[in-house]
């Protein structure tokens, strides 16, 4: 068999592992080892995986991934997801909808110092759902507004996928979190405009909630401040080249932990469930990219990237039409397995195809971690959904009735980074040359 025949079917073969259920990394791993293998040799194979693995765990900008994990677990363990909202709560929940605002305004708050979609989901499924029962809001609303809104983890910095992302396709993580900023904004507002106009439209799904004296949400102003001073922090440094993506990921590690300290909100007990918690998903998310790395070798071998890469450019349809079907591509694959495990089968094979079509990497970044996004909330893998339905008991059929109205919000914004790419490039092209 030629190299592309036995890539192809490597490619099967790693689909049906998928579909049993085996962990994707073992499954990942073992095809890329046997399909090298193959093609090469068992001692390059070897070689390969030994190389990968230890370049993997030994990578200065991979720390950026544990240390963007840990952040995020220490604001999650702390409490400060839960402040944040009650800050929100005071200043919006006296208009219609003003409480599924407040959890817009929480999470894309918290989403400067936690760069996990699915941690946001989840800190806020706990948080903003109940309150929203409280003061009798639909559960289409509530559970709907925390799912899509743990998405903008996806492409708001710190994103780990934007990292993952960036490693696997060797583009700077620096420019990649600047491009997540308008596009992140613009989502969640977006999304706010979306809460606006249901509310208009059945006034019952977001009832007002009491409304607070000016003493008492000036008093709640520390709680969101706080945050934005460290996101700020992080992005002004990358900004003004003052700091790396690591040591901005070291700076705001530690300037969440001096804000615990101080506030004595953390305790033992919390910093040691984060860094727990932090090592397992760290782990995850490395053995994840080594194995995927060893995958791309295979594929290299097989040139099946550069064939695919040569193929597409020379189809006979406008390039936005290709880059929306590999858009689609990411989607149904992400229908079947772990959205994020996909993009990182997907992209060694995709991206050289997207760069021939002339896009800028870095926008293509920005819009497949989007696709990733969005992924997380449509079915049947829907991550974000699984997640607020086991921690709010709400049936899948009300959380999903509630998604739909927001997913026009991410079409939305989608349609925009193809109008209009400055939405995503400004940043880094002013701040980044």
């Amino acid at each position: 068999m030629s190299e592309v025949v036995i890539g192809i079917v490597a490619i099967f073969v790693l689909l049906l592992l998928f579909l049993t259920g085996i962990e994707l990394a073992f499954a990942m791993g073992v095809v890329g080892f046997l399909g090298y293998a193959v093609l090469v040799s068992l001692k390059g194979a070897t070689t390969i995986v030994a190389k990968d693995f230890f370049e993997t765990f030994a990578s200065y900008g991979l720390t950026v991934v544990p240390l963007f994990v840990f952040m995020g677990q220490i604001a999650f363990n702390a409490g400060i997801a839960r402040r944040l909202y009650d800050g929100a709560h005071k200043f919006l929940g006296h208009i219609p909808g003003g409480l599924a605002l407040a959890t817009v305004a929480g999470i894309t708050i918290f989403k400067a110092i936690c760069g996990s979609v699915a941690a946001t989901a989840a800190t806020f499924a706990g948080v903003a759902v109940p309150e929203m029962d409280r003061f009798g809001y639909s559960k289409k609303l509530s559970t709907g507004i925390v799912a899509v809104g743990g998405t903008l983890g996806a492409i708001m910095p710190p994103s780990v996928t934007l990292i993952i992302f960036g490693m696997i396709t060797e583009q700077s993580i620096g420019k990649l979190f600047l491009a997540g900023v308008f596009p992140g904004l613009l989502l969640s507002t977006l999304f706010a405009v979306v809460v606006v106009g249901w509310c208009r439209i059945d006034p019952t799904v977001g009832p007002r909630s009491e409304q607070y004296a000016w003493a008492e949400r000036v008093a709640s102003l520390p709680a969101i401040v706080s945050p934005v001073i460290i996101f700020i922090l992080m992005v002004g440094g990358l900004m003004a080249g003052v700091f790396t993506p690591t040591e901005a990921g070291s700076v705001g590690t530690l300037a969440v932990l001096l804000l615990t300290f101080f506030r004595k909100e953390l305790g033992f007990k919390g910093l040691k469930k984060s860094v727990v918690e932090s090592l397992r998903a760290s782990c995850m998310v490395l053995v994840l990219i080594a194995t995927s790395t060893i995958l791309g070798h295979f594929f290299a071998v097989t040139n099946i990237p550069s064939i695919a890469a040569d193929w597409v450019a020379q189809l006979p349809v406008h390039r936005h039409l290709i880059m929306t079907l590999i858009c689609i591509i990411y989607l149904v694959g992400g229908s079947f397995i772990d959205d994020l495990a996909f993009m990182m089968l997907a992209t060694p094979i995709f991206f050289p195809a997207i760069l021939k079509l002339g896009y800028d990497p870095i926008w293509a970044g920005i819009v497949i971690c989007h696709t990733v996004a969005l992924g997380c909330v449509i079915p049947p893998v829907a991550m974000n959904v699984f997640i607020v339905k086991n921690i709010t008991k709400t049936p899948f059929g009300i959380i999903y009735s509630g998604v739909y109205p927001f997913l026009i919000s991410m079409i939305l914004l989608a349609v925009l980074l193809f109008m209009f790419p400055d939405i995503a490039l400004f940043l880094p092209g002013a701040l980044m040359k």
